[in-house]
C-alpha cells in the first residue's frame, strides 16, 4: 500500500491531536477518499516522520492523532546549492521537482541576460510561493524529512557574490568546457552548481562566474536542456561524492 505523506507547518509530537489545514484536508478527503481510521505520515521539516491516523472528519476538515515517530534524518553527505536560471513555467517546475527528489539542499532561481520571462513584483511573489509548493510536494513523494530551501529570486551577480564568500566547490555547467566532473577530484562537503536558462549564460556572465571561482564542466558531447541539466548534474554529484554511493 502506498504511504500517504503530508507536510504541515504545525508542531508535531507523539500524543498530539489537531486539525489539518484545509488544502491537506481537501486532498485527503476529495482526492484520496480517506476515511476515519486511515493511517498517514506527517512531517514538518524537523527531520522526522510522525505516524498518525485520522480520528474524525467533516465535509472540509480532518482531525488526526500522532501515535509514533521515526528516527531523525541524517544531514546530507553532500550539500548541493543549485543556482538555476529562471525558465518558462513547466520547465522550471520540472527542474525544481526532480532536483528535490534527487537530494538538492537549496535552489536559488536566477535572473540572467537570456531569461525569457519578466516578472512583476506580484508575479514574482506568486512564482516563489508556487515553487515552494512544488518542492514541498516533491518531499512528500520522495520521503525527504527536511525541506530544501527555495531562496527568493536573485540576479546572477548577487548570487555569485554570496557563493564567492562560501567555503565550497563551485561548478558552472557548460557544454563548451573541456573538463568533466570525474576529473575534478574530491568536491568537498558543499557544491554550488550554476546552470543557465533556455538561452544559456552570456559570455560576460560566464566570465563573471569564472572570476567568482566557478569551474566549468561538461557532460561530454551533448547539449542538455535547462530542465535536464540540473538532474544529470545532481545525480552525477550524488554518485561521485554524495548519498548515491554505498556505505564505506
Amino acid at each position: 500500500m502506498r504511504e500517504t505523506r503530508i507536510y504541515t507547518q504545525l508542531p508535531l509530537q507523539i500524543g498530539a491531536e489537531f486539525e489539518l489545514d484545509s488544502a491537506s484536508a481537501h486532498h485527503l478527503l476529495q482526492v484520496l477518499r480517506m476515511k476515519p481510521g486511515a493511517t498517514l505520515t506527517l512531517f514538518n521539516g524537523d527531520g522526522r516522520d510522525y505516524y498518525g491516523f485520522m480520528i474524525e472528519s467533516g465535509r472540509r476538515s480532518i482531525k488526526v492523532a500522532i501515535s509514533d515517530r521515526s528516527g531523525e534524518e541524517q544531514p546530507p553527505t553532500l550539500s548541493i546549492n543549485l543556482g538555476l536560471g529562471v525558465s518558462k513555467g513547466e520547465r522550471m517546475d520540472f527542474a525544481i521537482q526532480k532536483s528535490v527528489e534527487l537530494g538538492v539542499t537549496g535552489i536559488t532561481p536566477l535572473l540572467t541576460e537570456h531569461s525569457v520571462i519578466r516578472l512583476s513584483a506580484q508575479r514574482r511573489e506568486n512564482r516563489q510561493e508556487h515553487w515552494k509548493r512544488v518542492a514541498t510536494a516533491a518531499c512528500e513523494q520522495s520521503g525527504r524529512r527536511r525541506l530544501p530551501s527555495i531562496v527568493d529570486i536573485l540576479g546572477l551577480h548577487e548570487w555569485l557574490k554570496i557563493t564567492h564568500q562560501s567555503d565550497s566547490t563551485s561548478l558552472l555547467l557548460d557544454h563548451r568546457a573541456g573538463t568533466t566532473l570525474d576529473r575534478l577530484g574530491c568536491a568537498g562537503a558543499t557544491v554550488n552548481l550554476l546552470i543557465g536558462p533556455e538561452g544559456g549564460l552570456s559570455p560576460q556572465e560566464r566570465e563573471l562566474a569564472h572570476a567568482a571561482g566557478f569551474k566549468a564542466v561538461s557532460f561530454g558531447p551533448r547539449v542538455l536542456r535547462t530542465e535536464t541539466a540540473p538532474l544529470a548534474a545532481i545525480a552525477a554529484l550524488q554518485m561521485l561524492w554524495g548519498d548515491f554511493r554505498g556505505g564505506d
